[in-house]
């Protein structure tokens, strides 16, 4: 397990909708784990497949001084809503108010093809959205008003990595099972 780099805003793989994961094996326990070992030295609070290049429907997540992972989620959300701060790691530094279900119920498996039922509320119902978001190509900032949206984007062109040319794609050490795009 090794720390990756982070695909920043702009690479077309984080508007890709992921793959899902149909090989439970060492490859994809290596992902799980280098997913694992990038977001916590980010560190963040979910990191998710495509933001390490992967298109596979894979995330993990440190909420609450928990750590795990999700593999192919299928979510039910409340119809209660939360409104608070949201960032991403693709993102670095930037972070704006967003609408999220309150609650969630999230099925999936683990990285050895186990069923798992992942339950939360506030941050860990919010995380569980925003990396199942980047699994579909959704980047937090689609889901703000028009207004907000229009700052983010001003925001991201005067960092100094948002006007960056775009990012070389290497070829990555996991397996994408023919699902790469």
């Amino acid at each position: 397990m090794a720390i990756q780099p982070i695909r920043l805003f702009g690479d077309p793989v984080l508007r890709a909708t992921a793959q899902p994961v149909t090989t439970f094996d060492k490859e994809l326990r290596t992902l799980v784990g280098d997913l694992t070992e990038t977001m916590l030295n980010a560190p963040g609070a979910g990191l998710a497949a495509p933001q390490l290049g992967v298109s596979l429907r894979v995330f993990t997540y440190h909420v609450d001084g928990v750590t795990g992972h999700l593999i192919n989620p299928d979510l039910s959300l409340t119809e209660e809503e939360q409104d608070g701060p949201e960032g991403c790691l693709s993102l670095p530094g930037l972070r704006y108010d967003t609408k999220r279900a309150y609650g969630v119920v999230a099925k999936g498996f683990t990285m050895y093809g186990d069923p798992v039922t992942l339950e939360g509320t506030q941050l860990l119902a919010r995380c569980i959205q925003h990396e199942t978001d980047h699994l579909d190509g959704i980047i937090f900032i689609d889901r703000l008003d028009r207004e907000q949206r229009k700052a983010a984007l001003k925001a991201i062109r005067d960092t100094d990595w948002g006007g960056a040319p775009a990012p070389v794609v290497k070829v990555s050490p996991h397996s994408t099972f023919g699902a790469a795009r």
